[in-house]
């Protein structure tokens, strides 16, 4: 059986752009090495799948000029960024960026991949499975290792989070009701 692929109508479109621009996201940093040099990518679609064995899927625009390279790799490093990791969240995003040069702190892992040591929270894991939509591929990757270093009193107040084309943090406020903080108030649109 084949998918058939129709033009989507118009206000679907345009419903769907408005509601996942207001649709918070997560942050993360995928880096990989296809054996040329490591790239790097800041993504907001990781989504946890399964977890066992530890799962997870993220999407990749087919626009990226790392796309092929990270897919090529096989292996990747997902680097789950807090709010303190946000200009390496703008690095990620940034085309035509030196992801990997001086004053960012780097190491590559036993296994080759590309990990930023600044990041508490990453995992290596390996690619699994892909499938092909038009303009991007979804990557399914297994955790194969990694660690969480998550020390603040209240972790969920260092998240970086993606809404309307802005980084954003988690603020407490007095009735210790959680709500959002813009972070970047002259945002480029990084994420076409």
């Amino acid at each position: 059986m084949t998918a058939q692929t129709s033009p989507a109508d118009p206000s679907v479109a345009a419903a769907f752009r408005e509601a996942f621009r207001c649709h918070p996201a997560g942050v993360a940093v995928i880096t990989a090495d296809p054996g040329e040099k490591p790239v790097a990518m800041t993504v907001s679609s990781l989504i946890s799948v399964s977890a066992e064995p530890p799962t997870v899927a993220f999407s990749l625009s087919s626009r990226s000029g790392s796309t092929a390279q990270v897919l090529a790799a096989g292996s990747v490093v997902v680097h789950l960024l807090r709010y303190p990791d946000l200009e390496l969240a703008r690095l990620g995003a940034t085309p035509g960026a030196d992801r990997f040069g001086p004053g960012t702190a780097w190491e590559r892992l036993p296994t080759g991949e590309p990990r930023y040591t600044a990041v508490a929270t990453w995992f290596r894991a390996r690619i699994t499975g892909t499938l092909p939509v038009e303009g991007a591929t979804v990557v399914v990757a297994e955790l194969l290792e990694g660690a969480t270093g998550l020390t603040a009193e209240a972790p969920e107040l260092e998240s970086l989070i993606y809404l309307d084309r802005r980084w954003h943090r988690l603020r407490e406020t007095r009735d210790g009701v959680a709500s959002l903080m813009p972070m970047d108030l002259e945002y480029r649109d990084i994420f076409r």
